[in-house]
């Protein structure tokens, strides 16, 4: 699922103060890049917090609903609405790094030609899974 939530930023002394009113985050970076990345981060991690707990993910508001007269960090200075946006299913997958063991059956001639030719059988049958699956290779 891919969203752009309603995001307030408000510079304060050296950090940039951010507030996703939608999903109540709260949080900061050092300058504008950062706080637009700490947001995706929180945003990503929110959403896929509430739907491994069976929990809807809001919906983001329409820009119009959100006043930044009001946001938490309102008496910190003006603060500015952006969009930050997010893709749930890349960010759960960028989380779901854990490896798990998998039992694959070979026939005997085929296990020693690989062990012959030192393969890593484990990343093979990855890299043709992912093929297989129409993932792009990672960098």
């Amino acid at each position: 699922m891919k969203a752009a939530y309603p995001t307030i930023l408000t510079r304060d002394k050296n950090v940039v103060l951010v507030e996703v009113p939608d999903l109540g985050i709260l949080t900061e970076g050092k300058n504008v890049a950062d706080a637009i990345y700490m947001a995706r981060d929180a945003i990503g991690l929110a959403g896929v917090t509430l739907q491994d707990k069976k929990q809807e993910v809001p919906k983001p508001s329409a820009l119009e609903d959100i006043d930044v007269s009001s946001g938490t960090f309102a008496d910190a200075g003006a603060g500015i609405l952006t969009l930050v946006d997010i893709d749930f299913d890349a960010y759960r997958r960028k989380l779901d790094r854990k490896m798990v063991r998998r039992n694959v059956t070979l026939p005997e001639w085929l296990n020693e030609a690989a062990d012959e030719a030192k393969l890593n059988v484990s990343g093979v049958l990855q890299e043709a899974l992912k093929e297989k699956l129409g993932f792009a290779k990672e960098a």
